[in-house]
């Protein structure tokens, strides 16, 4: 029989799934896998229900709901002075994952290059070649993960069409700087280049500031920005994306949209454009109350024999192991699994070419409970 592509048909299983059956086999408390518990806001889920009923359930407009685009643009203008046109430069996707694949496949042409900071999300690369991009891997390394600014900035060149920025970045934790920012802003005007900046934790800060690049001088017609309305507002089987972008940008990315989902449910762009509106309270708090997640880990990590790295934004701790066991990172995220029964996923994941870095992931967006049974059967390993 004729072959099946070989770039998706040869793709393993993420190693989501894979940490998340084994911890399911053994009974082990799920640090693994990202996603947030007990955090959804009672108001929005209400106001999906009230919605199901008075928005309707056939398809809405193909860029997304009015009212959500332009809660959107009022978001992006109060926490940002950004100054969007809703109508011309806002778009709702079905999660911020086919909003990558929709401006994947609206920028790149065959053979034009795509710079990706690693560790890097692990949907990137396989989205960027299945585009026809060829990746430039620019690595970055523990534990500060500054922006490697020489190796940067000889990965560009004449074939580079964008930069795709993480920031808060998965899996590391890491917000880039201003400085950081700035140079790469510098970058891109020299080499006539965009930037895919991905931006889903841009309100799960827990140190420092995020500030988009878009907002950077030269930068507000070179960059298509992703938020996460399921990362917002801890919904993330919701799948609502936002993208903004300049008209001659997100014109292309809208038209490859509409071939991909389409559309996105009504009620859950309704509930979300209300969410959007709410008081400034409501965003700091949610970044507290993670903050305070992430410290019960972080204690409960460090009794349990593991450095933690710095982490200052999104629902990730990396930590090092060196002190606890040489296996390799996967061996001992499964032997983590089986003796102390609680999951994690090796950083090393993150990477095409995995190094023997002793590092692991943790996600700390978990209720209190689950974070101190993980820190109980955590404790003995250290003694």
């Amino acid at each position: 029989m004729k072959a099946l592509n070989p770039g998706i048909a040869g793709l393993g299983t993420t190693i989501f799934e894979t940490m998340s059956r084994l911890a399911t086999e053994h009974g082990a408390v799920n640090l693994g896998q990202g996603f947030p518990e007990g955090l959804e806001p009672p108001g929005l889920v209400a106001a999906a229900i009230s919605a199901f009923a008075s928005v309707g359930n056939q398809y809405p407009p193909m860029p997304g709901l009015p009212a959500l685009r332009r809660a959107a643009a009022e978001h992006d203008s109060r926490f940002y002075g950004l100054d969007l046109d809703w109508r011309t430069e806002v778009l709702v996707t079905s999660g911020a994952t086919e909003a990558l694949a929709a401006t994947f496949l609206a920028l790149i042409e065959p053979g034009d290059e795509v710079i990706v900071l690693e560790p890097a999300y692990d949907s990137y690369l396989p989205m960027i070649r299945r585009a026809g991009g060829v990746p430039r891997i620019v690595r970055l390394a523990a534990p500060a993960w500054s922006l490697p600014r020489r190796e940067l900035a000889a990965a560009f060149g004449p074939r580079t069409k964008f930069l795709l920025l993480n920031s808060p970045h998965n899996p590391l934790g890491k917000v880039f700087t201003d400085d950081e920012l700035g140079f790469v802003a510098e970058l891109l005007a020299r080499h006539d280049a965009y930037a895919v900046c991905d931006e889903v934790y841009e309100h799960i800060v827990l140190d420092g500031t995020h500030r988009p690049l878009m907002t950077f001088p030269g930068m507000r017609d070179r960059c298509i920005r992703i938020g996460s309305a399921g990362k917002t507002f801890s919904v993330t089987g919701w799948k609502v994306g936002i993208v903004a972008a300049c008209p001659r940008l997100l014109g292309p990315v809208t038209k490859a949209h509409q071939y991909l989902a389409f559309s996105t449910p009504p009620a859950l762009q309704a509930a979300v454009a209300e969410g959007l509106g709410w008081p400034n309270a409501y965003f700091t708090g949610l970044a507290d109350t993670l903050r305070q997640r992430k410290a019960l880990l972080s204690e409960g990590l460090a009794e349990g024999g593991f450095r933690v790295l710095p982490s200052d934004g999104t629902y990730f701790i990396v930590a090092d192991y060196a002190t606890l066991s040489d296996l390799p990172p996967m061996e001992f995220c499964a032997w983590l699994v089986r003796e102390a029964g609680v999951a994690a996923v090796p950083l090393s994941a993150f990477s095409e070419t995995p190094t023997a870095d002793p590092l692991v992931r943790f996600c700390f967006a978990k209720t209190e409970a689950t974070l101190a049974e993980a820190a109980r059967r955590l404790k003995p390993l250290a003694s």
